[in-house]
């Protein structure tokens, strides 16, 4: 008999509450899994029936969804910000997986898109660079509070500069600065490369998507907005 089935996973950095409900809404099973493909595969293919899974959007989300996609008749990544069920009652990771796949049977999860032709690798570049850049001015912000812990002005851009370095480090005239200023220096060359091969990379993805038409069209807010992020 082909019965439906109705999955909670309450997803966690080690292991993964399950809770399992039938189409009445009775709980079938409860156990509790080791993050790890073959182990959650093996539950999954352990099941009979049409089964419908969801777990909350998070760290691991996009791998699991990937990784379920295949075994399931319906997977939903759903916003944890929209399930007001996961706040009432024991907050625990129990309850939490019985209260998704009660939200799973009765249709009130909200869900978080996840596919092919989604973002994801924009998302991910975009993050890449945005760390990048801000290591970079991280180390430029420590640049300048070098000098300036010596009283020596250091506005504008210059003082980063290779071609007027030496006259900066001129400046310090205690060693043990004048090589700290010389590491950060060092940091600073290293990450630009990297960063600017991210940016490459995030403006060849950006190509691929049709809102990047909208978001560089002359005057636009969107304009400002893209270029002031690369």
């Amino acid at each position: 008999m082909n019965q439906e089935k109705y999955i909670g996973m309450d997803v966690h950095q080690a292991t993964i509450s399950v809770a399992v409900m039938d189409a009445r809404g009775k709980l079938l099973m409860e156990c509790l899994l080791e993050t790890k493909a073959a182990t959650i595969l093996e539950f999954i293919q352990g099941l009979k029936g049409t089964l419908a899974v969801t777990f909350e959007e998070g760290t691991s989300a996009a791998w699991l969804h990937d990784l379920l996609k295949p075994h399931v008749s319906q997977l939903v990544v759903c916003d944890p910000r929209k399930n007001a069920l996961m706040r009432d009652g024991n907050q625990n990771d129990r309850a939490d997986a019985r209260n998704l796949a009660e939200l799973l049977r009765t249709n009130q999860v909200h869900a978080v898109y996840h596919g092919k032709h989604g973002i994801r690798t924009l998302r991910e570049l975009g993050r890449s660079y945005l760390t990048l850049t801000q290591d970079s001015t991280r180390v430029t912000n420590r640049i300048k509070s070098v000098y300036r812990s010596w009283a020596i002005p250091c506005a504008g851009t210059s003082v980063y500069s290779r071609r007027h370095r030496s006259e900066w480090l001129a400046k310090l005239v205690e060693p043990g600065v004048r090589i700290r200023a010389e590491h950060l220096y060092e940091q600073l060359d290293s990450l630009e490369p990297v960063r600017q091969a991210a940016r490459r990379e995030l403006l060849r993805e950006s190509q691929k998507h049709a809102a990047l038409k909208l978001l560089t069209q002359p005057n636009s807010w969107g304009r400002a907005a893209l270029f002031q992020f690369i």
